[in-house]
């Protein structure tokens, strides 16, 4: 069988193909009638695809075609034939996010070529996509010329926007989900009440009841798994594209790019920025709706902490940046060894002195630990602000920060994702604090694990 005419044949080569090779996809995806989301996806996904070949196989000739589906129905289809053999002759996108993005995803030997192959089904509302009008599309893409550099960072920034709108409208209606559960669990309460009193004169009602409370609690556990789901989905769906604004912000400001303009150059920079604690976010949700379903599981091993505590000692120096402000990290007594998970740990420290770095304007930030019995107490002290003791427990819910510290900037994720960790290593995470004395953040760990 004859391969079908391509819509658009274009050549990937260079870094700055990708951006055109997104854009283009974009264009003919929205040609052959895709939905305005399956038009981002299908764009992010070309765009990522494309930037493996260029790494590993030197770049590909990309072809844009309309193929007819098993089922009868039309599909589009993008075939990229690398420019060298791909290692192995097959292909597994860096990002396992990709594949999700489209219908299929995978490599092809179409009369013995190697190609890899995406597509992504053309909805039944879309026109009909007979021959004269793939023809008229053939000729109206190959008229449109591609959109600079900073318009499609325009256009992404905006399809980030959106995504961004749709996520806190989707976090709103849940929000009055779990309201309504929660006034319903209320009335179920006062009704057991009730049936409680009438306990003598009916069990039928006691056991129609516990039926009821069963079902309510079943519809809590299902929110809180689609909570955890929404987080984690959401998140994989905004990291490629924040990763893509954050990639073409850094190549319109290389110096082998045209220069800008000062206004460009600062317009540029702001996007970046944008983009980067955007990426923050994403990633303290993803990390914290890991926690939250219980995906994460500690690897128990001997943890020296010497060792541990000189790395976060380098690493963390260089973020005091003022000189107001000493970073002192004492060296553990002897034999200072527990039973936990290293990078969990290592995380949970640098969240907090990270935390009181930021929040310390002058004075010193200070961690310490000692041995209290079977226990390690890991602290971390600093001369900062304090925080009040009716927030001490607050400063812990998801999203929550302390009034006159959102000028500093966070996400309000952090403290809520270090205190999982720390449950799941066996121990507690405690806070003494006062107004103007500073706070202290405690980790306590058994020495022989969880």
């Amino acid at each position: 069988m004859n391969r079908p005419e391509p819509l658009l044949r274009m050549a990937l080569r260079v870094e700055q193909d990708i951006f055109i090779v997104r854009q283009r996809g974009r264009e003919v995806a929205d040609a052959v009638g895709l939905e305005h989301q399956d038009q981002i996806r299908v764009a992010t996904a070309l765009s990522e695809v494309a930037r493996d070949l260029l790494r590993t196989a030197e770049g590909a000739d990309v072809a844009f075609f309309v193929a007819d589906r098993p089922d009868g129905r039309p599909a589009l289809r993008i075939d990229l034939t690398p420019v060298r053999p791909l290692p192995g002759d097959r292909y597994e996108p860096q990002s396992g996010a990709v594949a999700r993005l489209v219908d299929t995803l995978g490599v092809a030997h179409p009369e013995g070529d190697t190609v890899v192959r995406m597509s992504r089904r053309v909805p039944a509302t879309a026109q009909a996509l007979t021959a004269a009008r793939l023809a008229e599309l053939r000729a109206e893409l190959g008229h449109t010329a591609p959109a600079t550099a900073l318009d499609e960072l325009a256009t992404q920034n905006g399809q980030l926007i959106a995504a961004l709108d749709e996520v806190r409208s989707q976090r709103d209606e849940l929000a009055v989900l779990n309201a309504e559960l929660e006034e319903t669990n209320r009335g179920v309460m006062a009704l057991y009440t009730q049936l409680s009193e009438e306990l003598e004169e009916t069990n039928r009602g006691v056991v129609a009841l516990y039926a009821e409370l069963e079902e309510k609690s079943a519809q809590l556990r299902a929110a809180s798994e689609s909570k955890s789901r929404f987080l984690a989905n959401v998140s994989h769906e905004l990291r490629a594209p924040v990763t893509a604004i954050i990639g073409l912000g850094r190549l319109l400001t290389d110096s082998a790019s045209d220069p800008l303009t000062a206004e460009q150059a600062e317009q540029v920079e702001l996007i970046r920025s944008s983009a980067a604690d955007l990426l923050s976010l994403v990633n303290d949700l993803l990390d914290l709706a890991k926690a939250e379903s219980g995906r994460i599981e500690p690897e128990w091993a001997d943890v020296d902490l010497r060792a541990v505590f000189g790395q976060l000692r380098g690493t963390l120096r260089a973020l005091t940046g003022r000189s107001t402000v000493e970073l002192v990290v004492e060296d553990p007594p002897a034999p200072a060894v527990l039973r936990s998970d290293e990078v969990l740990l290592s995380q949970v420290l640098r969240n907090l002195l990270h935390n009181a770095l930021k929040f310390t304007e002058r004075g010193e930030v200070r961690m310490r630990a000692e041995r209290d019995g079977d226990r390690w107490r890991l602290s971390v002290s600093d001369t900062g602000v304090g925080i009040p003791a009716g927030l001490h427990e607050r400063i812990f819910e998801e999203f929550y920060q302390a009034p006159g510290t959102t000028r500093i900037g966070g996400t309000g994720l952090g403290l809520p994702y270090a205190r999982r960790l720390v449950t799941l290593l066996g121990g507690t995470l405690e806070l003494t604090s006062e107004p103007g004395r500073g706070s202290t953040f405690t980790v306590v760990l058994p020495a022989d694990g969880g």
